[in-house]
């Protein structure tokens, strides 16, 4: 017997623990290497998520060694709990945790990772509080335990600590502090062992992708996916949803699918997955009729029984002891559940034609969800339930369409560690628009997507700057269920509301090329300047102090001010959100030339900008050298096989590289080697002009791609002067 099967075996034994010790770690992946503390326990996040490692991704990065921090991580088992401190340096940052609404940066920060609706504050609680995060350094942790996790990221300072803060007097020393510098993040797993990944860089960015490609890549929407959709009224019938379908054709604005909200079914709250005999009379012939206007179904459900519902009786033995709004809650880590569940799903949406789902209220309020004294049929505590049952959701339906070859894109209200590759985009009712852009940052840095939909408003400019917002998101979405609102809700922004809606559609190839690079190489598709080469963890980040009145606050602190209203989205394009009453913001740009997209004029280098772009406008901006493949406006994606022509769009003075992908839009084909990799350059010529090339079509590859126009939007100089030549 080895060494650490001893000390697992003593660990197991009452009264008896071992001091916190050095980890030994195994390179499980190419830069990822695995730990163990104690006994870990066989039910985790990456089982539940069935997570497959794309190696192949994985092996294109830098290759690097065991970051030197290693051999100083420790763990211990004691009172039966797992902890494990991770040594900080100063001037290190951390970045994830989860899907944070309000902050980005989290060293200091005293976080309960726990599924839940978000409450306002960032405590943990939250849609995906996935135990992942990235340091400034260049290395990220994870913790692969399905409990509730305590972290104290640099909170709490230890007397044996190398690095101790000094004491100070308080009376006299401006210095001091109510929070003194903590040089470890300290972690408690209420579990007898644990899990724990040290994944290598060697930049931020490089984390990221390592961490993605270990959970399987990130999801390929089909293109379908990716372009326009609305969730109608509850109570909506099958003859006000085709209408409403009529009416965005007639008034020339894109859509792709719609979404049925609670009414569809025939209970709901809890559910009965039957649909409603008068408002759906004729099913199979609705969802018919839809596909024939190319716009697909998805269907909202939670997934507690009613006992309307005819699976009742069969899922009751399989299912949790408690119920949710009176409904029984399926036990899908019971294969039998999991049986029942997909049969009824299957025969009765996705034989007729439903392309997706939006699975609701998997992810928490105590009060109505089951408590952690509930007890499930296989075994599995409430606690790891609770934490998994979005996974398990997203899992099972997915796998449903991937039997069938076919791809599908759809909302869920729970995540975790895992869900990369899981074809779904969080979402919730919570709706501050400043906080939706500081969760859709933080999305990617823990491997899940999220989407800053747009509900009801108060005004009509409220209207448009949401929905610009929304264009440059994973899903492009309005949400009707409750307002009845429609994209021409406001006629005074119907117009620029339209134009949007259609950049949406024209930027296809770009959007569906970006998730491409999320699903082989693990680069998010939205995600922090903090990633993009060129931008100083520290631009524009300063303190203050808000209020100077120590009656308010005796242990009043300075505040930091983060960069949580700008991101990136995809490989070239800057994002930088105007909320409702602002007329001008500042903008951070990184270092090198930076040029509008919109118009291709200069803008700055790796400076601060204050910008006013009126109400049509949000500002987006791309970095020199950038590629935009851009389609022909439309209404709905481009079939499978259908030719589209693309106008590359090229922005500044540098040369530029982008690949185009391609492959059918809807199959799992390109999981079998069917897609392609189309190269685009651009290039100075000798007479000082801008030229572009696309490589060939590959033989026997998709190819979808039809006449090629080149735009040079900023040629010949940084004025913006526009020229424009067809291949």
């Amino acid at each position: 017997m080895n060494i650490r099967k001893i000390i697992a075996l003593l660990v197991c034994l009452p009264g008896i623990f071992y001091a916190a010790a050095a980890i030994y770690w195994t390179e499980v992946e190419p830069g990822i290497w695995k730990g163990i503390v104690g006994t870990p326990e066989d039910y985790d996040l990456l089982k539940v998520a069935a997570c497959k490692p794309a190696s192949e991704g994985l092996s294109r990065l830098p290759e690097v060694s065991l970051p030197a921090l290693a051999d100083k991580i420790r763990g211990e088992v004691r009172d039966g709990k797992t902890e494990i401190s991770v040594p900080l340096v100063k001037g290190e940052q951390l970045y994830g945790f989860g899907l944070n609404f309000q902050t980005v940066h989290q060293r200091g920060k005293i976080l309960n990772l726990h599924v839940d609706h978000y409450g306002g504050k960032d405590t943990g609680r939250t849609h995906a509080p996935v135990p992942f995060y990235i340091s400034s350094d260049g290395y990220g942790v994870f913790i692969n335990s399905a409990r509730y996790i305590t972290v104290y990221a640099g909170s709490g300072s230890r007397k044996d600590s190398p690095e101790a803060p000094e004491a100070l007097d308080r009376n006299t020393d401006k210095n001091w502090k109510a929070r003194p510098y903590s040089d470890a993040v300290a972690i408690q797993v209420p579990a007898p062992g644990a899990e724990i990944y040290l994944i290598g860089g060697p930049t931020p960015m490089d984390v990221v992708r390592r961490y993605n490609l270990l959970c399987g890549g990130g999801t390929l929407p089909p293109r379908w996916g990716l372009g326009f959709t609305q969730r109608t009224q509850r109570l909506y019938d099958a003859d006000m949803v085709e209408k409403e379908a009529d009416e965005f054709e007639r008034m020339g604005y894109p859509l792709d699918f719609i979404g049925l909200e609670p009414g569809w079914q025939s209970k709901a709250y809890p559910c009965s997955f039957e649909w409603d005999a008068t408002r759906f009379p004729d099913p199979k012939g609705f969802v018919g009729r839809m596909l024939d206007k190319n716009v697909r179904i998805n269907l909202w459900t939670n997934p507690y029984i009613s006992p309307a519902s005819d699976i009742y009786e069969q899922m009751y033995p399989h299912s949790g002891s408690h119920t949710v709004w009176c409904g029984i809650v399926p036990d899908f880590a019971d294969t039998e559940a999991q049986r029942i569940w997909n049969d009824k799903l299957a025969r009765e949406h996705i034989d007729l034609g439903v392309s997706g789902y939006k699975i609701d209220e998997v992810d928490g309020y105590d009060f109505y969800l089951w408590p952690d004294v509930a007890e499930f049929p296989s075994g599995t505590p409430a606690e790891q339930m609770r934490q998994t049952y979005g996974l398990w959701v997203q899992r099972t339906s997915a796998d449903l369409y991937k039997k069938r070859n076919q791809r599908t894109f759809g909302l869920v209200r729970a995540s975790n560690a895992g869900a990369s590759s899981l074809p779904y985009v969080l979402y919730n009712d919570y709706y501050s628009h400043q906080d939706f852009i500081t969760a859709l940052i933080n999305s990617g840095f823990c491997g899940v997507l999220w989407t800053p939909e747009v509900r009801g408003s108060k005004t009509g400019e409220e209207w448009l700057r949401r929905f610009q917002t929304v264009v440059f998101s994973p899903m492009a979405m309005i949400n009707a269920w409750s307002s009845g609102t429609k994209p021409w809700s406001f006629p005074e922004v119907a117009e620029q509301v339209k134009e949007y809606s259609l950049l949406r559609m024209r930027m296809m190839p770009y959007w569906y090329t970006e998730f491409a690079r999320y699903h082989f190489d693990g680069i998010p598709p939205f995600r922090a300047m903090n990633l993009e080469p060129g931008f100083s963890p520290d631009s524009g980040v300063t303190t203050e102090l808000k209020n100077g009145n120590l009656e308010d606050n005796p242990y009043l602190e300075a505040v930091t001010k983060e960069i949580k209203d700008q991101y990136m989205a995809g490989e070239y394009l800057l994002v930088a959100p105007i909320f409702t009453g602002e007329k001008t913001r500042k903008v951070i740009l990184p270092k090198g030339n930076w040029y509008d997209f919109y118009t291709g004029d200069y803008v700055g280098n790796g400076e601060t900008i204050e910008v006013t772009p009126g109400l049509d406008r949000i500002p987006v901006y791309v970095k020199d050298g950038g590629i935009i493949p851009m389609m022909e406006p439309r209404l709905h994606a481009p079939a499978p096989g259908e030719k589209t022509d693309i106008e590359m769009r090229h922005y500044g003075q540098a040369d530029g590289d982008y690949r185009l992908y391609d492959d059918d839009g809807v199959s799992y084909d390109y999981e079998k080697g069917d897609y392609a990799w189309r190269d685009i350059t651009v290039r100075r010529q000798k007479d000082g002009t801008l030229r572009g090339f696309i490589s060939k079509p590959l033989k026997g590859k998709p190819n979808s791609v039809g006449k090629v126009t080149w735009k040079f939007m900023t040629e010949p100089s940084h004025k913006g002067t526009n020229g424009q030549r067809t291949q």
